[in-house]
């Protein structure tokens, strides 16, 4: 509309008046071909306008939407006045990358869904109005946070995925030196192997990691814990360790034809795929081949959109549940489906069907129904009787997510107490039964939302604080 909200003193009104628009997206025929991020910014205009429609809540449901409980509401009436800078002052106290979850939070779940004018309209476009802030503060060289001089305390963090990098954000800001420890020969973990560029550019994990660097922190890559350093070695040498190590152990297929040639994990196909570097795993080529991916969850929805942008003749996603009880982002359904994935809801796997010579020719399936709540309180899928057929294959992506990797049985690591099903136990200051040794992110909760790493990160820097502020220690020897 041609009048400004703001300036009628109608603002408290503006989303009757306002639609809620979408960030400008490339078009699907012409994203397919590379792997270049598919949303571009707002302008300033529209941020204003778009921020105008919030109603500012006396109790904001998108801040407890938000597992960060992110300030939402003061750095949206900041945006609405064109005052970017202090908005995005506000967005970094409370996320430690407030310019990447914008781009892989699911908001539609989260603190959208809860925005209080959801139910009458469209809900505020809080994403879209986080990553122009955030956006605009670091192009304008006012994306840091000062940080306290250095305490002559030491903390060693295991693994540069998004709790690892938010643990070593807080503890750098309070004055600790940390030390971050990465298996991979580049830092970054989930955020820069397992995410395609379509979703976040590795430049923009890269910018967030020289901040990181510009802040203190050190990083040293191609280091294993168990293997090339012992958790009793860095704890010589640091006061406390945090482990954000995620949890990579893919969850197997299990039905005959599982050990056809083919048959791939999806991780490994993303990583080799997106990844900056050359990775040490067979080649998988899917152009001109008919690829199924089974699964729901967001994973699956990136191997789908890999294997559409590498030439894949055919994308077919195969999921037990129907759409409703999807995990996976509907943003990233809805994405999925413009550039050519197919979707297959009520279809389960009975086995992959393959030729003489041992290669995938396709995927057994039977038709499912759903029945009673399960314990999480979703529908239990039920096969329906006479309902078998088959989806035509060349590759099959198994994306049925991931467990904690086990702690090597000979090593150190297994002094730290874990669950039945091997996640790392931690109290509510997330340290683990070993004191000092902190954790957080996939390693404990399971897979999760890159958010939820972020938070466990940022509460282990706390507790990590609270620790060693109580227990006052010596401050290490300098390593070696």
């Amino acid at each position: 509309m041609s009048h400004d909200p703001l300036q009628t003193g109608q603002a408290r009104y503006a989303w009757r008046e306002i639609d809620r628009r979408e960030p400008p997206k490339r078009k699907a025929e012409e994203r397919i071909t590379d792997f270049h991020e598919i949303y571009s910014l707002f302008d300033e205009a529209m941020i204003r306008e778009q921020a105008s429609r919030c109603v500012q809540c006396v109790s904001p449901a998108c801040v407890t939407g938000c597992p960060l409980g992110n300030r939402i509401p003061e750095w949206i009436a900041l945006a609405a006045e064109g005052r970017f800078l202090e908005a995005a002052e506000i967005s970094r106290r409370t996320s430690s990358m407030p310019e990447i979850c914008p781009r892989v939070c699911p908001q539609e779940r989260l603190c959208e869904d809860a925005c209080v004018i959801h139910s009458p309209e469209e809900p505020v476009c809080i994403g879209a109005i986080e990553k122009f802030i955030n956006e605009y503060a670091l192009a304008s060289g006012n994306g840091h946070i000062a940080t306290a001089p250095r305490n002559g305390l030491r903390v060693a963090v295991v693994g540069s995925g998004p709790g690892g990098l938010a643990c070593a954000d807080e503890l750098s800001r309070m004055g600790y030196t940390v030390t971050v420890y990465e298996s991979q020969l580049l830092p970054g973990g989930l955020l820069l192997f397992g995410i395609p560029a379509f979703k976040l550019d590795k430049a923009v994990v890269e910018r967030r990691i020289n901040i990181l660097k510009q802040q203190g922190v050190e990083f040293k890559v191609g280091v294993t814990l168990g293997k090339d350093v012992s958790l009793s070695g860095l704890l010589e040498n640091h006061q406390a360790v945090f482990l954000g190590i995620g949890a990579l152990k893919p969850k197997a297929l299990d039905v005959p034809g599982a050990d056809l040639q083919g048959v791939i994990q999806g991780l490994p196909f993303l990583a080799q795929k997106n990844a900056p570097i050359a990775l040490d795993l067979p080649p998988v080529d899917v152009n001109g081949r008919r690829v199924v991916v089974l699964g729901g969850g967001d994973s699956a929805m990136d191997c789908l959109r890999t294997a559409i942008r590498c030439g894949a003749a055919e994308v077919v996603c195969a999921y037990r549940r129907d759409l409703a009880n999807m995990p996976g982002s509907r943003k990233e359904y809805a994405n999925a489906l413009e550039e050519g994935a197919r979707f297959l809801f009520l279809t389960n796997p009975l086995a992959i069907e393959g030729n003489g010579d041992g290669n995938v020719t396709g995927v057994r399936c039977v038709r499912m129904e759903l029945g009673e709540p399960d314990a999480s309180g979703r529908r239990k899928p039920r096969p329906v009787a006479g309902s078998e057929f088959q989806i035509p294959a060349d590759l099959v992506l198994v994306a049925y997510g991931f467990d904690p990797v086990p702690f090597p049985p000979g090593s150190d690591l297994a002094r730290i107490a874990v669950n039945d099903w091997g996640a790392t136990k931690v109290d509510q200051n997330q340290m683990t039964s070993v004191p000092g040794v902190f954790a957080g992110g996939d390693v404990v909760r399971g897979p999760s939302l890159v958010v939820h790493a972020v938070r466990d990160g940022r509460r282990a820097a706390a507790g990590i604080h609270r620790y060693l502020t109580e227990l006052k220690p010596s401050p290490a020897p300098a390593q070696p």
